[in-house]
């Protein structure tokens, strides 16, 4: 699977973005979908997944009820909704895939994007 992530840029606090990641081959569904983000001088933090076919999705507590993850299986595409931004999101964002059911760290993700860099200014 490869994977390309885009739609990073520069928004002020309190906007929103979208993040997409476009994957390739023919069974992206069978595929669990993580969302991760790297700031300077930090490890990289989960940020949050979604099933293979989308009915279930897990957060983490820093991004729960401002972010919502969301996949197109017939466009192989799942996209990461950020509301309220705050310079603390500022990151560079990863999706990653992986055919395990759950998966809460990098270690559980097989397969990468290059990553996309947001910067939130207050």
């Amino acid at each position: 699977v490869q994977l390309q992530a885009s739609g990073g840029g520069l928004v002020q606090a309190g906007c929103s973005l979208r993040l997409s990641c476009a994957a390739s081959g023919r069974t992206f569904n069978l595929y669990r979908m993580g969302w991760f983000r790297q700031a300077p001088g930090k490890e990289r933090e989960f940020v949050g997944f979604i099933s293979g076919s989308g009915d279930r999705t897990f957060y983490a507590d820093s991004v729960k009820g401002r972010f919502t993850i969301s996949r197109d299986n017939a466009k192989n595409t799942v996209y990461l909704q950020m509301n309220s931004l705050s310079p603390d999101d500022t990151a560079v964002y990863y999706c990653a895939a992986d055919r395990t059911p759950y998966g809460a760290t990098p270690i559980s993700y097989d397969y990468w994007g290059q990553g996309t860099l947001v910067t939130v200014s207050s």
